[in-house]
């Protein structure tokens, strides 16, 4: 069984932060989405009101050059508190993470990618050729061997765990062997480096790295084209007077959506109601007891190649407490892709997909 289907990452990362900074809290436990401190539900309805959005980023018409938008003499971003300075685009990125890959397709970087590892679930159909012309290093984190085979000129990846001894090495270990590195700001180790969960945050990664690798127009388009999307979401407002359980893995403990991260982001996107979107951080464990107690008129399930959706669903079904929760008994369930979940340059096709599915269910609401 793989490491990921034991420790999906959102967990593991949570451990990583508490170790590099004891928290006297229960800390969430987050994969991109550990926001420090978003300020509720009202802030993120508020974003939408000037965001708009699309269905996600669109396909790249080819793969991406350094003209057009141009690239300075030397360009440097920072994130996680570590600078990252590039005095000419790079040619051989390596994507470490699904999320990461995903930026870096959106942006139509392909043809400059040495290769890639881990995914969560499936590339979108938009971005499967250009992801199949890329050298996948390892179905999980490659070795530090096969990595550096790769000869990478820029390592990206979504978690800390992919800067660490046993996988890349750290950022200041790459920085000395001259390989620069971008870590997604919600996949940073210390909690107080991670920015409030919201769209804004989730295009500034992306404008990053456009920046680095010079395509800033792509950036701006893809973000021109979320706003939309987000617009029309809010509009329709699917989700309006439902109150929804995000369910995002495991039966013992279930973890779920909570206040302060994607699944927050995609529910007030449509104007739902987080039956958990009172606790803090991105995503909580919680009792079943408690679920049972909230009796939601809906579910979004999570579909991770760790955790399916489907699997959920005959936990749920087969219980004989919860299979007579409203939205179970019903068959509620919208299922979203795990990599729609989290804060990343997908989380707009999340909304679109949830808004989709509440619609299905409830055409009145």
């Amino acid at each position: 069984m793989p490491t990921s289907a034991l420790h999906p990452f959102h967990r593991i990362d949570q451990l990583i932060r508490r170790r590099a900074r004891p928290r006297p809290d229960r800390a969430p436990r987050p994969r991109r989405a550990r926001a420090a401190r978003l300020a509720a539900s009202a802030t993120a309805l508020l974003a939408l009101g000037t965001l708009g959005a699309c269905t996600g980023a669109p396909a790249a018409k080819g793969p991406a050059t350094a003209t057009g938008s141009g690239h300075p003499a030397a360009v440097t971003v920072r994130s996680c508190g570590a600078a990252t300075a590039v005095s000419t685009p790079p040619k051989r990125l390596v994507t470490l993470n699904e999320g990461a890959t995903e930026v870096a397709l959106a942006l139509g970087l392909q043809t400059r990618m040495a290769g890639t590892a881990y995914l969560d679930d499936t590339i979108p159909a938009r971005w499967k050729a250009a992801y199949d012309s890329v050298p996948v290093l390892s179905k999980e984190y490659p070795t530090k061997e096969k990595l550096l085979a790769a000869h990478p000129d820029f390592l990206y990846a979504s978690y800390a765990s992919a800067f660490t001894g046993k996988v890349a090495g750290t950022r200041a270990e790459l920085d000395a062997e001259h390989i620069p590195s971008y870590l997604s700001p919600f996949g940073c180790a210390d909690s107080k480096q991670v920015p409030a969960a919201s769209f804004a945050a989730v295009w500034g990664e992306l404008t990053d790295v456009a920046k680095v690798f010079g395509v800033t127009a792509r950036a701006t388009a893809i973000e021109q084209q979320q706003k939309k999307t987000l617009a029309g979401l809010a509009a329709q407002g699917a989700g309006r007077g439902l109150n929804v359980l995000w369910y995002d893995s495991d039966t013992k403990t279930p973890f779920v959506g909570a206040g302060h991260g994607g699944p927050q982001l995609i529910l007030d996107a449509v104007g739902a109601h987080n039956v958990f979107g009172s606790l803090p951080g991105g995503w909580q464990s919680v009792s079943w007891e408690k679920v049972a107690a909230a009796n939601p008129d809906a579910i979004v399930l999570a579909d991770a190649g760790w955790d399916t959706a489907k699997s959920k669903i005959a936990y749920l079904e087969h219980d004989p407490v919860l299979s007579r929760l409203t939205a179970v008994r019903k068959r509620a369930f919208v299922v979203v892709p795990f990599s729609e979940s989290t804060p990343g340059v997908l989380l707009a096709d999340g909304a679109a997909q949830v808004s989709a599915g509440l619609a299905k269910l409830h055409p009145a609401s």
